[in-house]
């Protein structure tokens, strides 16, 4: 269904994981954690946790910037 989606190895009852499966699982957690503390960053200004009451125009403006000021924040 879609082709850019990463499911992590489970292990089933019984079974072992390989080392590959094992490294697999721990290079798409550490991709998961960084996107899920951006998330959190993000959700601080609360554009993204709370219902926006604004101008729906000025949404992607606004997201725009706030993703801005933490990439900016990042480059420091």
């Amino acid at each position: 269904m879609f082709d850019d989606v990463s499911i992590k190895y489970i292990q089933l009852k019984g079974g072992r994981l390989t080392k590959e499966q094992k490294k697999y699982n721990r290079e798409l957690n550490r991709l998961r954690i960084a996107v899920e503390h951006v998330n959190r960053r993000l959700k601080i200004f609360k554009i993204l946790s709370d219902r926006y009451r604004n101008r729906h125009r000025r949404f992607g403006l606004r997201s725009n910037l706030i993703a801005g000021i933490y990439n900016h924040e990042l480059a420091m």
